[in-house]
C-alpha cells in the first residue's frame, strides 16, 4: 500500500482495490472477497424479525412440513436479487430511479405509496423484532427496549457516512451472529433431520392456517425493499466502465448472490427446524416470540433461550439499519426527496409505537407485517423483469429467455398466492382447504 492509499478511508480502498481486481486477467479468492458487501447487506432482510414470528408459528403448528416453502422462496428471492444487482452494475441507476424515469407519473407515485407502506411493515416487523429480544434479555420495559433499539440502530446508520465499507463490515458480522447462535441451537434441539429433509423437497399443505403461515413466510423471506435496495448497493462501489468489467462484476455478483441467500435460506430452516424440534410434539400452540423464550427455558436450558435472543437482537438492529436505508433509497428515487437520517429513523419507529401503544401483541404484528409485504412484492419484481428484459436498457445484459421466463413465473407465484390469501381473509371458501 502507498502512502497517497494509506491516507484514503477504507472504502476508497476498497473501490481502487476491485478496479485493479476488474483489470486483472482473473480475480483470485482474495481479492474476491473485495466484492462480497451488497449481498450481505441485502441478506439481512431475509432472516429479519418477521421471519422469527412465521418461522416459529410454522415449525410449532405444522412441524417440517414448511420447509420446502422456504426453499422455494429462496430460489425466488436469489433470482430478483440476481436481477437487482445486474439492473444496477449496468445502468449506473437504482431500481426507484428507472422506474421514475421510464414510467408515467400517476404509475409513479402509486408505486411509490405502495412501496413506502412496505417499507414501513419492514421496519416494523424489524424494530420490533429487536426490542423484543432486548427487553426480554435485559428485563426491560418493552417500551424502553425499542428506544434504546432506536439509539443503537441510528449510530449504526451513522457509519454510512465513512463510506460503504464500514457498515457492509457491521451488517456482515451481524449477520454471522444470527448464523452462530442457530447453529449452536440446532446442537441443542432434538432434530428429525429424515422427517427434516422430506420437508424441504415435497410440497405439502394441510389446511388453510397452513396456507397463511406459508405466504407469511413468503413475504417474510422475498423482500421488496431488499429488491429496490440491492440495485444501490452495487452503484459507485465498483467502477466497471467497460463491457468486460461489467460482465465480470455481474458474475462476480451472482456468485456473492447465491452464496449470502443460501446461508440466509439455511438460517431460515434452522429457524423452523429448531421451533419443530422444541415445541412441536409438545407444545404446538406456541405461537409468540415472549411465549417461544420462556418455554425453552425449562426445556433446552437457560443457554438455548438466550441465544434465540441474541440472535434476534442481532437480527433487529441489523435489519433495521438496512430497512432505513432502503428507505432513504426508495423516496429518493421516486420522488428526488432525501429526508435526514434521524427524520427517516424517527418515521419509521413510530408506527411500531403505536402498535405496543394500541397493545396490539408484537408476535401477531411481525406477522401480519409480513402478509403486507407479500401484497407488496408484485411491485418491485414486476419491475425488475421489466426492466432487465428491455434491451435499450440492458444492451448485451439483456434476460435470456430462460432467465425472463423464470422472472415472470416468480411473480405469478406470488400473485398466485396473494389471490388465494384474500380469498381466504374475505371467508371466501379454497377448493381442498378447510380452517
Amino acid at each position: 500500500m502507498t502512502s497517497a492509499q494509506a491516507q484514503l478511508g477504507m472504502s476508497e480502498r476498497t473501490t481502487l482495490a476491485i478496479g485493479e481486481a476488474l483489470a486483472a486477467r482473473s480475480v483470485g479468492w482474495r481479492a474476491r472477497l473485495l466484492f462480497v458487501g451488497p449481498a450481505v447487506v441485502a441478506s439481512i432482510a431475509y432472516m429479519d424479525p418477521g421471519n422469527f414470528a412465521t418461522n416459529l408459528q410454522a415449525g410449532a403448528r405444522y412441524g417440517y412440513s414448511l420447509l420446502w416453502v422456504v426453499v422455494a422462496a429462496n430460489l425466488i428471492a436469489m433470482l430478483f436479487q440476481a436481477l437487482s444487482a445486474k439492473l444496477g452494475i449496468v445502468t449506473q441507476r437504482n431500481l426507484a430511479e428507472l422506474v421514475s424515469a421510464q414510467f408515467a407519473r400517476p404509475v409513479v407515485l402509486a408505486m411509490w405509496g405502495i412501496s413506502e407502506i412496505a417499507a414501513m411493515a419492514t421496519d416494523l416487523a424489524e424494530f420490533l423484532g429487536g426490542a423484543i429480544g432486548l427487553s426480554l434479555l435485559l428485563h426491560l420495559p418493552l417500551m424502553l427496549g425499542m428506544v434504546i433499539t432506536g439509539i443503537v440502530t441510528y449510530g449504526i446508520l451513522l457509519a454510512e457516512k465513512r463510506g460503504f465499507r464500514p457498515l457492509e463490515l457491521i451488517i456482515g458480522a451481524l449477520v454471522a451472529t444470527i448464523a452462530l447462535s442457530y447453529l449452536m441451537e440446532l446442537l441443542i434441539v432434538p432434530v428429525g433431520w429424515a422427517a427434516a429433509a422430506r420437508g424441504a423437497i415435497v410440497p405439502q399443505l394441510s389446511d388453510a392456517g397452513a396456507l397463511t403461515v406459508a405466504v407469511g413466510i413468503l413475504g417474510a423471506t422475498v423482500m421488496p425493499h431488499a429488491i429496490f435496495l440491492h440495485s444501490g448497493l452495487v452503484q459507485g462501489r465498483a467502477p466497471a466502465r467497460t463491457e468486460g468489467a461489467r460482465r465480470k462484476l455481474v458474475k462476480l455478483s451472482n456468485l456473492e448472490v447465491v452464496t449470502a441467500l443460501s446461508a440466509a435460506g439455511l438460517i431460515n430452516m434452522a429457524m423452523i427446524v429448531m421451533a419443530s424440534g422444541a415445541f412441536h410434539a409438545g407444545h404446538p400452540e406456541v405461537a409468540e416470540i415472549e411465549t417461544a423464550y420462556r418455554a425453552l427455558t425449562p426445556m433446552l436450558g437457560a443457554g438455548a433461550a438466550v441465544l434465540f435472543l441474541v440472535s434476534l437482537m442481532a437480527s433487529g438492529v441489523s435489519s433495521s439499519v438496512v430497512g432505513t436505508l432502503a428507505g432513504q433509497m426508495i423516496m429518493q428515487g421516486f420522488v428526488g426527496t432525501r429526508l435526514p437520517l434521524w427524520l427517516r429513523r424517527a418515521a419509521t419507529m413510530l408506527p411500531a409505537f403505536v402498535v405496543v401503544g394500541c397493545g396490539v401483541s408484537a408476535t401477531q404484528a411481525l406477522v401480519y407485517s409480513q402478509v403486507v409485504l407479500s401484497f407488496a412484492l408484485p411491485v418491485p419484481m414486476i419491475a425488475v423483469a421489466i426492466f432487465t428484459c428491455r434491451r435499450d436498457i440492458m444492451g448485451s445484459f439483456v434476460n435470456s429467455r430462460l432467465v425472463a421466463a423464470s422472472a415472470v413465473a416468480g411473480a405469478a407465484v406470488i400473485l398466485a398466492l396473494n389471490a388465494v390469501l384474500l380469498l381466504q381473509t374475505f371467508g371466501l371458501a379454497i377448493p381442498g382447504f378447510t380452517r
